[in-house]
């Protein structure tokens, strides 16, 4: 039997101040958070499942299960990234955004105008289906495009940094919101945006 490095082993993060947010219950989110504690778990069950494979010979992409956990990780995976990053940047009561800070000039030289950014956005958002409305930085030109994220795994932008993140699966506002009222749910999102934890992601 070879033997392999351990794979590494994630604990899910804690996000104590998300409390009292606005149009968003705090009973939804403790719901929302043990969502996010599942994927956290999945992805060491997987890992800790791909490394016996692995250490047995048997990793290989002829092997079904091989590959069909290997497929499974990256949904996991980017389930438990993204919804770190979803919860790291809601907070109660947030501060506006500066007009003339680092995240709306470069929001407005993307696309022209704050409010540009934030309606394509919102378009992108309200639109049918589970997955995840984002906004990346190009690391090359340093300009910020909005993207839908089928899943968690299917539409990043290569090599791009997340900046805003927003769930839309149903999962983050039903039952607060009804299934049909996706549109209340992305305005409350922006009432408790933490723009200075998305200005914080920005490539400087």
């Amino acid at each position: 039997m070879r033997t392999f490095a351990p794979m590494k082993r994630y604990e899910a993060k804690q996000f104590p101040r998300l409390k009292g947010l606005s149009g968003i219950s705090d009973g939804l989110l403790q719901d929302h958070f043990k969502l996010y504690e599942g994927y956290v778990k999945n992805v060491n069950e997987l890992n800790t499942q791909l490394e016996a494979l692995l250490a047995e010979g048997k990793g290989k992409g002829t092997n079904p299960a091989f590959a069909e956990m290997t497929r499974r990780l990256g949904f996991e995976y980017g389930g438990m990234v993204l919804h770190e990053l979803y919860f790291g940047n809601l907070a109660p009561q947030p501060d506006p955004i500066h007009r003339t800070g680092t995240l709306a000039q470069a929001l407005s030289q993307s696309f022209g105008s704050f409010e540009q950014w934030l309606e394509d956005f919102k378009a992108i958002a309200g639109m049918r289906g589970v997955g995840w409305a984002i906004a990346y930085q190009d690391p090359q030109t340093r300009l910020v495009s909005n993207h839908w994220i089928t899943l968690h795994n299917d539409g990043h932008p290569p090599g791009f940094k997340p900046i805003v993140v927003m769930d839309a699966w149903e999962h983050a506002f039903v039952p607060d919101y009804k299934a049909t009222e996706r549109a209340k749910y992305i305005d409350a999102y922006f009432k408790n945006l933490d723009w200075r934890a998305c200005e914080g992601r920005l490539i400087k």
